[in-house]
């Protein structure tokens, strides 16, 4: 991997656990979530019209299908995504779910795009096994209602982390529709998609903007802005390099959850970031 692209991963992983955080001190919900994507809009639009223009880029009816694709894809990942802060710790969802995303996308690397992981890959991704399951802790956790309905979603999160990686990958260095104007328009589908659903619970909304405005604002500057590094860097890197390599933010999220949100269990959950951290570290290595 090169500098730039590793460069830009990094970046991403940062901004990327910090809108998770954000999200789960928040409280979530379908029109948080509905607000931030209508606030994403707002925002990029105005850029993505502008990187139009400059490549003279006009998006064919097979790339808005592609990006459409994507869209239904990412809807349904931060839905997913959401329900599982509800019922599981951030320390605990959010490793479980970008941990799970890598394994994923590598075995679909292999059966789908013919990638050939080494020795030391998977050693890596029986390291981010292990530190999965020593992060869900004891078998008697995982019998807890609560407990294991927060794995559930974090691990159906990880399914679809893996099925847009792949597809986005497809999207920016085969069908070559420019990253930020791929992230804008899927935001705007995203935004019709939503909406049915948002719009039934205007209390929601309206709760969300009177008592979580700067959250709503946050998440809808941040989480485009991680995706776009990402996207940015797939351009010219395989994804069997760039889906591990971005789990860095396994670790931020894990000590943003244990020093800031108090989540406890501090020693056990940073030592099973950091064994997946190190096996998406071998991942990218192998």
């Amino acid at each position: 991997m090169s500098g730039l692209a590793l460069a830009l991963v990094l970046a991403a992983a940062v901004v990327h656990a910090s809108w998770n955080y954000v999200l789960k001190r928040s409280g979530g919900g379908v029109g948080f979530i509905w607000l931030s994507t209508l606030f994403t809009t707002a925002c990029y639009a105005p850029l993505a019209i502008f990187v139009a223009l400059s490549q003279e880029f006009t998006p064919s009816l097979t790339q808005l299908g592609i990006i459409l694709v994507s869209s239904l894809i990412h809807t349904i990942y931060f839905i997913l995504l959401d329900r599982g802060y509800r019922f599981g710790d951030l320390s605990v969802v959010y490793p479980l779910a970008r941990a799970t995303g890598p394994l994923l996308t590598v075995a679909g690397a292999i059966l789908l795009l013919g990638e050939h992981p080494s020795p030391l890959a998977i050693g890596g991704a029986l390291l981010i096994g292990g530190g999965a399951f020593l992060l869900t802790g004891s078998p008697t956790k995982l019998r807890s209602r609560g407990a294991s309905r927060g794995v559930a979603f974090a691990l159906l999160t990880g399914g679809t982390i893996a099925g847009y990686t792949m597809w986005d990958k497809q999207a920016v260095a085969v069908a070559l529709i420019p990253p930020l104007i791929f992230d804008c328009i899927s935001n705007v589908f995203r935004n019709f998609m939503m909406a049915p659903l948002a719009l039934r619970q205007m209390d929601n909304i309206r709760h969300a903007w009177r008592k979580q405005r700067k959250a709503v604002i946050a998440v809808a500057l941040l989480s485009p802005l991680s995706y776009i590094l990402v996207l940015t860097a797939m351009v010219f890197t395989p994804v069997s390099y760039i889906a591990p390599a971005r789990e860095i933010s396994i670790l931020v999220a894990a000590l943003m959850g244990t020093q800031l949100l108090n989540e406890g269990d501090t020693a056990r959950k940073l030592v099973a970031a950091a064994a997946m951290m190190l096996g998406v570290v071998a991942l990218a290595l192998g």
